[in-house]
């Protein structure tokens, strides 16, 4: 177990702390306004802590406040510590980013991509290309998602169970069999769709290593930066620590909801969402990166393949707006494109918020958050557990404020 701590004044790391007072505020009013159940927010830079707040409950029901050491489900931040340790294999020579995902995974041999109709009457054609690892890194594969509501091929999604990703009772390794019996959405490599790809790329770590996906996330990266609490289920000894996870009501206000089964190993190992972890945990994650792959003497990647992780690989160097699928062709979007396994800033002057050009980052479902500017030393993150209704509001008011606290 590990604890994050202030550990620079902010003055000190050229923040304000005024502007901080001002960043405090505004949650803890949705907080008090019975919005958010409690949050945590870091801010670190130059590798130390300078702002380190927690407020509020993790349980609000049995009034047990956040803590430092709480354990959050992070949900999609989940993605970038998968997308890593895939690029760990590729370093190794196990891997290539232009390897067709069929040589690892045959039930991808033949992919379809959707031509017209829907439900029975889908038609479909062969694929031009095959899929390659490089479509799952940046979610350019075809795949999709059941709960976007928004193309036919969704909808098979959901009529094959899948409205959560996975059929029920199902592992990883079934699963992915039945991603690869539907079509594709779009001709690999053609557009940008935020997908189940990263749980495929799960399942490519698990063949390639020989090892449960679990497994080779503990031994390769938790334990060499002593992310102690980080992984796929909380035991007897953590559960107390675990964030009560809550959903948006119609009244504006939040309640319980059920979240993911963490007490036990799951079934379904989710390289796309299903990790928990403390702010200390994925600090030490983010701070590696921050890095360039080496944190207190341990190295998990070259500073050069960090750097292509990090950096734009639309086509172009075109944003996400402008290459996503219709779903994803919202105001949202414009300025940030997708590296390997992380949004990355290529124009900040069109961003919807305050951000550094090659800031790079990624958010959880449950309202947690982070990004890293290398440009300004920066590391932010923010904890909270709420699934809202519609898409998340918090956090381009979370990058306004702290954009408004540096001081150069």
């Amino acid at each position: 177990m590990g604890d994050l701590r202030q550990e620079v004044e902010p003055r000190e790391a050229g923040l304000d702390p005024t502007a901080l007072a001002r960043l405090d505020q505004h949650f803890t009013h949705l907080v008090d306004d019975g919005r958010l159940p409690g949050y945590l927010v870091s801010v670190a830079r130059h590798g130390r802590v300078a702002h380190l707040t927690t407020y509020g409950c993790r349980d609000r029901a049995a009034r047990l406040p956040v803590e430092s050491d709480t354990l959050w489900r992070i949900y999609s931040m989940t993605k970038p510590v998968t997308s890593v340790a895939a690029l760990m294999l590729l370093e190794e020579g196990h891997l290539r980013l232009d390897d067709p995902v069929a040589d690892v995974l045959p039930a991808f041999a033949d992919p379809r991509v959707y031509v017209s109709g829907s439900g029975p009457d889908t038609k479909t054609r062969p694929a031009g290309q095959p899929i390659l690892l490089r479509h799952l890194l940046t979610h350019t594969a075809g795949l999709t998602f059941g709960f976007y509501h928004s193309h036919p091929i969704d909808a098979l999604y959901r009529d094959a169970g899948m409205e959560s990703s996975v059929p029920p009772g199902a592992n990883l390794a079934e699963t992915i069999d039945v991603y690869a019996s539907l079509p594709l959405q779009f001709e690999p490599g053609t557009q940008w769709n935020y997908s189940v790809a990263t749980n495929v790329l799960g399942r490519v770590i698990e063949v390639v290593s020989g090892r449960d996906l679990d497994d080779f996330l503990r031994e390769r990266i938790f334990t060499p930066l002593r992310m102690a609490d980080a992984g796929f289920c909380v035991t007897d000894e953590q559960a107390g620590r675990l964030a009560e996870l809550y959903g948006e009501d119609d009244k504006g206000g939040i309640t319980p909801i059920a979240g993911l089964p963490l007490h036990g190993r799951p079934r379904f190992l989710s390289g796309s969402g299903g990790m928990v972890a403390t702010a200390h945990d994925y600090h030490r994650f983010t701070e590696m990166l921050r890095r360039r792959g080496e944190l207190d003497g341990t190295r998990l990647l070259t500073p050069e393949t960090v750097d292509m992780m990090v950096s734009n690989h639309l086509p172009g160097n075109a944003d996400r707006r402008a290459f996503g699928s219709p779903v994803h062709q919202e105001p949202g979007n414009a300025g940030l494109g997708f590296g390997l396994g992380v949004s990355v800033v290529v124009d900040p002057d069109v961003t919807r918020s305050p951000a550094g050009e090659g800031a790079f980052g990624w958010s959880g479902v449950a309202s947690t958050t982070f990004w890293v500017d290398p440009r300004r030393d920066l590391t932010v993150q923010f904890f909270s557990q709420v699934r809202p209704k519609t898409s998340n509001s918090l956090f381009p008011e979370l990058k306004r404020l702290v954009h408004e606290a540096l001081l150069d």
